[in-house]
């Protein structure tokens, strides 16, 4: 098609159109790309054009549908962004054509006023650079179509700030083309998490690294089509990142994790999770750079031996969290170096899980060498109690400490070390450790740990009524006590302990204690009824009645009880609901066969403060009266 003599320096230029469509106008027709057309008289037209062919008589209708892809691209460009959302809604191909527009070939009217304020355009151009809405696609949600709805309908509305994609959609799932309409629409993108999608690879990722500078943080999990090729495009291009999630990606490997040691220098933080191909070069190199600010690190089931462990102890020096879990090549000699380096001045928190390194040595190491450490998570390791100790007297300024499935640590140990961090100490966990079990008293030191607070003894079976009294002897400042499933604990064994919390009792956790009785409830009620906000009997079989008597008559601040599958029954909701000064708001009777339709009345009353109530496996409850309660209680969430 021939130019026009005409110059014109406005901003309404054309641009160069790029085909996305195979079937697209021939080029030959196409518009040129430095013509410009000026407005015309618009053509009016008030019947349909009919034509004769072979004897019979068609209607041509006018349509805005028979302008080439070429056109609508130039028209779609200059609409605003209120508009071009509303032309995505037309249809599937004009939301396509939309979703092809990026944000450097829309053309902004510096004169035109955005919708609902009194801003020029310029500043609707800035605000949506800024971006702050956050889009999560799920399972049969994720489709390229809606990638291309939400590319060109949250420009309109402030800007995409955080994407989430998570599972396949088996017909028609997201592919690199929705990636890459993101990539066109939403250059404000700061966050991509994609999980269990094996439909992206590379080239999605590459249009994102390639158009949005911004991307702060990459979470790739299960995306077996990403490879380092597309990682290393991502380190390249996007020198903002500071988080990097790679979970089970088979193809990504050491030369991926160069690529962002030496290109992404504000990276944080790293978890990285059973990617077979990652080893000791890409992790290391993560930690020898002089520029390294990482501050979180989760290494999990990854090939890696003593000697990235070695890079972590030496560069690891703005570490703050550190995870290391099912390092099996590992030895004991990888944890003390790691220790022994003096690296890790700046760590705070170490958790250690299913490493069959961490020894009574390389404990003494660890704690040595990382002196301001405050939290200490160990899970089936292989320690014992002269390693705790020696532990505890090198790091002397521990707030919380968690074993669990230590079977070679002790109540003994455990004791020794609770009075080397008497002043500091503020947290005990103890879950599945077969060797905590009663110890008698004169073989132990007596020195208090005044600073504890909480108490967590779990699914100990060794663990009964005489050690929670010595417990109680050296703890006096209690005021969370967990206590779930230690069977052998009594109502005498209890009651010692809670006569020694001076504090006052905040959290009280005695599910699946089964040998627990109304006795020690009530005493619970009666010494520590003015400070309780938190109980759970769940399990507790020999709980009647009582005990709720006795909690409407003394708790007056309790906010959430559980008494599921115990001996409870409709007379002891009633002495609930009588309370004038209980506010409950969560409420669970699970499994409770004797309330029944006699307790709806106690409940609505009950309900004016009720947020949460567990109605689950009530037998004797009928579906009326659930229905009932729906009705009374529509701003409780009620579980049947």
């Amino acid at each position: 098609m021939p130019t026009l003599g005409l110059k014109y320096n406005g901003k309404d230029e054309f641009h160069q159109w790029r085909s996305f469509y195979p079937n697209s106008l021939d080029h030959s027709i196409s518009l040129s790309v430095n013509s410009y057309y000026p407005p015309c008289k618009r053509l009016c037209v008030s019947a349909p054009i009919i034509r004769w062919e072979n004897g019979f008589r068609r209607e041509n209708k006018l349509s805005i549908e028979v302008l080439p892809d070429e056109c609508l691209f130039e028209i779609f460009r200059r609409l605003s962004g209120p508009e071009r959302s509303v032309c995505a809604s037309v249809s599937k191909k004009w939301l396509n054509l939309l979703s092809t527009i990026s944000k450097a070939e829309i053309c902004h009217n510096t004169h035109s006023q955005i919708p609902n304020g009194n801003h020029t355009a310029d500043e609707e151009v800035e605000l949506v650079s800024d971006g702050y809405l956050i889009r999560c696609l799920e399972g049969k949600e994720a489709t390229d179509v809606r990638l291309a709805a939400i590319a060109v309908g949250t420009s309109a509305q402030g800007g995409l700030a955080k994407l989430s994609i998570r599972g396949n959609n088996l017909t028609r799932g997201v592919t690199n083309f929705g990636l890459s309409a993101i990539a066109r629409g939403c250059s404000s993108l700061k966050v991509l998490s994609i999980w269990n999608v094996s439909s992206i690879g590379d080239e999605g990722l590459f249009q994102i690294a390639n158009r949005c500078r911004m991307l702060e943080k990459l979470d790739l999990c299960h995306c077996p089509s990403i490879s380092d090729t597309g990682l290393i495009f991502a380190a390249q291009n996007c020198p903002n990142l500071t988080a990097l999630t790679i979970e089970s990606c088979p193809n990504i490997g050491d030369h991926s994790l160069q690529s962002v040691a030496r290109c992404c220098l504000k990276l944080e933080s790293i978890s990285i999770k059973d990617c077979p191909l990652i080893g000791d070069r890409g992790v290391a190199s993560l930690f020898l750079m002089p520029t390294s600010a990482m501050a979180k690190v989760k290494l999990h089931g990854i090939s890696i031996s003593d000697l990235s462990l070695a890079a972590i102890g030496c560069g690891g020096k703005s570490i703050i969290n550190l995870v290391l879990n099912g390092l099996r090549n590992v030895s004991e000699k990888g944890f003390k170096i790691m220790g022994d380096a003096r690296g890790l001045q700046a760590l705070t928190s170490l958790t250690i899980v299913s490493c069959s390194g961490v020894t009574d040595e390389s404990l003494e190491a660890i704690g040595k060498g990382c002196p301001t450490l405050k939290q200490l998570c160990l899970r089936t390791c292989f320690m014992s109690d002269n390693g705790l100790a020696a532990f505890s007297k090198s790091a002397g300024s521990l707030e919380i400490l968690q074993l669990e499935e230590c079977n070679r640590v002790s109540q003994l140990g455990v004791t020794y070390a609770l009075s080397d961090w008497g002043s500091t100490l503020r947290s005990l966990t103890l879950v599945k450790c077969i060797k905590v079990e009663d110890i008698a008293l004169g073989d132990i030191m007596q020195s208090q740990c005044t600073s504890l607070r909480s108490l967590t003894i779990r699914n100990c079976p060794g663990f009964g009524s005489p050690g929670l009294a010595m417990f109680g002897k050296i703890c006096p400042k209690l005021c969370h006590v967990d206590l779930t499933g230690l069977h052998g604990i009594t109502d005498d064994g209890l009651l010692s302990l809670l006569e020694s919390c001076e504090a006052g009792l905040v959290k009280v956790n005695l599910s699946g204690c089964i040998n627990l009785s109304d006795k020690v409830v009530t005493e619970i009620a009666r010494l520590h009824g003015d400070s309780l906000k938190v109980l759970n009997l769940q399990g507790c079989r020999k709980i009647t009645d009582t005990t709720l008597a006795a909690i409407a008559n003394r708790c007056t601040l309790l906010k959430d009880l559980d008494v599921s599958n115990c001996a409870v029954s409709d007379s002891g909701l009633a002495a609930l609901s009588f309370s004038e000064q209980l506010n409950l708001q969560i409420l669970s009777v699970s499994g409770c066969s004797r309330i029944s339709d006699k307790s709806m009345p106690f409940l609505v009353k009950l309900g004016k403060c009720l947020v949460g109530l567990n109605l689950k496996h009530c037998s004797s409850i009928s579906s009326a009266g659930i229905a009932m309660l729906e009705q009374k209680l529509w701003r409780c969430e009620i579980l049947c």
